[in-house]
């Protein structure tokens, strides 16, 4: 509460303070309140959003399924701020959570605290098409994952991404673009980090995280950065295509999804093992019709966590491979349609169930992704057995 209390005070001080800025116009939907400074020395934008759910489900018991399970809840509620200091070359990204899903996950890495912040990021533009990332935020993984939780098109990422991704971490990112042609479009983006996580206070604990991207754009730039943006909303006119591939390495990591997951905790220590990651994947649009593809796979040196004399601790390492196919197809009533499978194979010594998944949803975009209703309907199979059945509403309101 006394965190809460003293954001609320600090952001009505600085909206207060709009006497001495320039307040640029903005309609809904860019941001709740602009500032300029008078001596274009910095900008700061602000926009809140909040993410509601409701969710309904069906457990499958082996013979029936049994009696609907309800869930409400605020699945997302963030304050984000953005702009430049000191130049438009110095950018900033800073977004904080409030809700229990956002916050979730304290504990004695992160001095037993709240995980309010999702990202904290300075972004130095130092020469041409270069730019130099420094501080928490996400790292160049797989497509569904950069892709922000309000530009999504169903109410929440698959289960590729929930397993395999590679999130938020600490540290260090280049990042580049090269124009080959007249539209060809090469964006390379490299980290280094330190592979435990968002919001980690006690580290480096195990070595350092590595990870490398590169993305190919054939017809040129997508409208609006739609390559990072789920559905056709733009109606591209022509075809738009981003291919993908990232290649990370998390050296002696301690955690069981990479830089994620539960701590591989030893009577004297940490289990430590090398674990990759890879991600090859592709987004398309053209004239309302969207399409997203996905391939992952994570592989450890060692995955079963053991103890010095070799005794296993009953910690492995999640290895295996995830497919992700999604497409949607925008009305011009701004009704869309998307239909999405997702597939996970996991290896032997993850000791865990296959699981497929087949969803449906349908989405009524007010003003774009800002302000939106979604339904979607999914069906789960784990070892190609019945698992459950889900129903599901979102509202979405982002400024």
């Amino acid at each position: 509460m006394k965190f809460n209390s003293i954001l609320i005070v600090a952001i009505l001080c600085f909206a207060f303070n709009a006497n001495s800025q320039e307040i640029s116009d903005t309609t809904f939907g860019k941001g709740l309140i602009n500032f300029t400074a008078k001596d274009s020395s910095f900008s700061i934008k602000f926009a809140p959003r909040f993410q509601f759910r409701a969710n309904t489900a069906w457990l499958h018991d082996g013979n029936q399924y049994g009696e609907p399970q309800q869930n409400f809840l605020i699945r997302r509620a963030r304050l984000k701020f953005d702009g430049f200091a000191y130049s438009p070359k110095i950018k900033f990204k800073l977004e904080l959570g409030l809700s229990n899903r956002d916050i979730s996950g304290a504990n004695e890495f992160n001095n037993n605290s709240p995980r309010y912040i999702l990202d904290a990021v300075i972004m130095w533009n130092f020469y041409e098409n270069f730019e130099l990332w420094a501080g928490q935020t996400k790292l160049p993984g797989n497509v569904e994952r950069v892709v922000s939780s309000a530009n999504l098109q169903l109410i929440d990422r698959s289960i590729l991404n929930s397993k395999f991704n590679i999130d938020r971490d600490i540290g260090f990112q280049l990042r580049h673009f090269i124009k080959v042609g007249e539209k060809f479009i090469v964006r390379e983006k490299i980290a280094l980090s330190q592979g435990e996580g968002r919001n980690v206070t006690v580290g480096n604990i195990g070595g350092l995280q590595y990870t490398g991207r590169v993305e190919l754009l054939p017809f040129g730039f997508f409208k609006s950065k739609g390559d990072y943006s789920q559905g056709d909303l733009k109606r591209e006119p022509k075809p738009k295509l981003m291919v993908g591939a990232t290649y990370d390495l998390n050296n002696d990591a301690v955690r069981t999804r990479s830089n994620s997951g539960l701590y591989m905790v030893t009577e004297n220590g940490f289990y430590q093992t090398n674990i990759t990651t890879i991600f090859v994947d592709g987004m398309f649009k053209y004239k309302g019709f969207a399409f997203m593809g996905e391939y992952a796979n994570r592989e450890a040196d060692a995955p079963i966590a053991v103890e010095e004399d070799g005794t296993a601790t009953g910690a492995r390492v999640l290895e295996g491979d995830a497919f992700n196919f999604q497409a949607s197809y925008l009305l011009k009533s701004n009704y869309e349609f998307t239909g999405r499978y997702s597939t996970i194979n996991y290896y032997e010594a993850s000791n865990t169930s296959d699981n497929d998944q087949y969803t449906f949803g349908i989405s009524k975009y007010v003003v774009g992704h800002k302000l939106k209703v979604q339904t979607d309907f999914t069906y789960n199979e784990r070892n190609n057995e019945k698992d459950f059945l889900m129903w599901r509403l979102g509202f979405d309101l982002h400024f």
